[in-house]
């Protein structure tokens, strides 16, 4: 079970804010990449928070740079359109790219860049908004814009299409530090074959413990928990590691 920091990037800072609005500045993504890393975090995801206003990623000179010295996976997403996009991720020294808007708007996409790179390179992102009692609609553009698409059939269908791993994040969770989306995140690990990752609603690590208590995802991105201090990639390995949960070896970048 992978512990994910989520690093939401503009102007070339960590901002955070509350569900995907309201960014306030919270440090250097070069920072708190080494930080986490340090701490022992598995994985690490970058997301442009406006790529969409400018219609690029442009995250390549970061990822060069945190690419140097730290040593585990690292996710890029945020505008990301076109095969050209991700080669220029991938070479700047990404392992994966995650893709919301795109794939939403041209599904093939999806099935292009996989057989291209990979499967295993492409996770699809999906920003999920609960519309009514156990239903979820799918938002593209950081959770600006509806698309009239029902989460649960999207996350089926991308993977049909080849990608090897969701992101599914909660917009009425995040920033709120309540907990996840679990009964979403339930519903999604039920029908899909490949990796999920949760994200939105960490403040705590009782929030990590319940979710994987009913669902056994592959990891869970978070934010505020770690941005915020109520908690470091350490202590919450430790507490889940007491809740009989495995993880990663805690220290292990040290």
């Amino acid at each position: 079970m992978r512990i994910i920091p989520r690093l939401d990037i503009k102007n070339n800072t960590v901002v955070k804010g509350i569900h995907l609005e309201g960014l306030r500045v919270v440090g250097d993504p070069a920072e708190l990449s080494r930080t986490y890393y340090a701490q022992g975090a598995d994985e690490i995801l970058y997301m442009d928070a406006v790529a969409s206003l400018y219609e690029r990623n442009s995250l390549k000179d970061i990822i060069r740079v945190v690419s140097e010295d730290v040593f585990i996976p690292l996710t890029v997403g945020g505008g990301i359109r076109s095969i050209d996009d991700i080669r220029g991720i991938l070479r700047a020294g990404a392992d994966k790219v995650a893709i919301n808007t795109a794939a939403i708007r041209r599904p093939g996409f999806i099935r292009e860049a996989s057989q291209i790179f990979g499967s295993q390179c492409i996770a699809v992102s999906i920003e999920a908004k609960r519309i009514g009692d156990g239903v979820w609609e799918a938002y593209v553009d950081t959770g600006r814009e509806t698309t009239g698409i029902d989460v649960v059939e999207w996350a089926q269908e991308v993977v049909r299409l080849g990608a090897g791993e969701i992101i599914v994040t909660s917009i009425d969770r995040e920033g709120m530090k309540n907990g996840f989306e679990i009964d979403l995140v339930e519903r999604i690990m039920n029908l899909v074959s490949v990796p999920v990752v949760a994200c939105g609603g960490c403040g705590r690590p009782e929030h990590v413990e319940a979710l994987l208590n009913r669902a056994s995802v592959s990891g869970v991105a978070c934010a505020s928990i770690f941005h915020y201090q109520l908690s470091d990639v350490t202590a919450l390995k430790m507490h889940l590691g007491k809740a009989g949960i495995p993880v990663r070896a805690v220290g292990k970048n040290l």
